[in-house]
């Protein structure tokens, strides 16, 4: 929050005639801290990546910066990056786990994004005090899993984890990102209704699908598989 505040300050001293912000829901909004649906964290949050960006999106308005704030989605680059790609169980059995039970979850290639940030800016001033979002396709877990098995060559399991198990899983931010997957989950509606692809291809024309972007990445994200299995 204090590096976004300073970020606008910036870009008022600066007199900048359109900034993008890369920002995300504040989910006290659906959750309040008193509620028990998901733990509170660090005492005032429940997910603190979304909750801190969401709460400085008032440091653009307040200074009067011409601003439009860009909703992400789930990288499909974090299969590669950061582990989240199928992994061998001692069966063999390839297996993508994820916390988000049998709903949708919006994805997008990395890449994707600061291309749709550009066609945010071809359009001028359009966009200004608006919130765009932004996602290549809203996908299952299972229907992730299928096209990973066809990308790979081989049949993938997918496991729904307990969004408490995921909290528990002990590595850093893991209460975080299982606060943020259970709130993904039980606002499927909103959270994907604010991410709707129509609205990224038309930003962004060559817009990749899931199938496409593995299509490219399959040979790195079988060799993090295989680093990781």
């Amino acid at each position: 929050m204090a590096q976004a505040k300073a970020m606008a300050a910036a870009a008022q001293a600066a007199g900048l005639q359109h900034v993008i912000w890369s920002t995300l829901e504040d989910t006290r909004r659906w959750v309040p801290l008193e509620s028990d649906q998901m733990p509170t964290l660090m005492g005032a949050y429940k997910v603190p990546h979304f909750d801190g960006k969401g709460a400085s999106d008032h440091f653009f308005a307040e200074a009067g910066v011409p601003t439009t704030r860009l909703l992400t989605s789930f990288y499909w680059d974090n299969l590669i990056h950061f582990g989240m790609g199928p992994t061998a169980g001692e069966d063999g059995e390839l297996v993508f786990a994820l916390p988000m039970g049998e709903r949708k979850l919006p994805g997008i290639a990395a890449a994707d994004i600061g291309a749709c940030a550009y066609g945010i800016f071809k359009r001028g001033t359009e966009l200004v005090g608006k919130t765009v979002g932004s996602a290549g396709e809203h996908l299952s877990g299972a229907e992730m899993a299928a096209a990973l098995g066809k990308a790979l060559g081989r049949p993938v399991r997918y496991v729904a984890v307990p969004f408490a198990t995921y909290r528990s899983l002990g590595f850093p931010g893991a209460d975080d990102l299982g606060n943020m997957f259970q709130f993904k989950h039980d606002f499927e509606a909103d959270f994907c209704g604010a991410r709707p692809v129509d609205e990224s291809r038309r930003l962004h024309p060559a817009l990749q699908d899931f199938s496409r972007w593995l299509a490219v990445n399959k040979d790195r994200l079988a060799l993090s598989q295989s680093a990781t299995g």
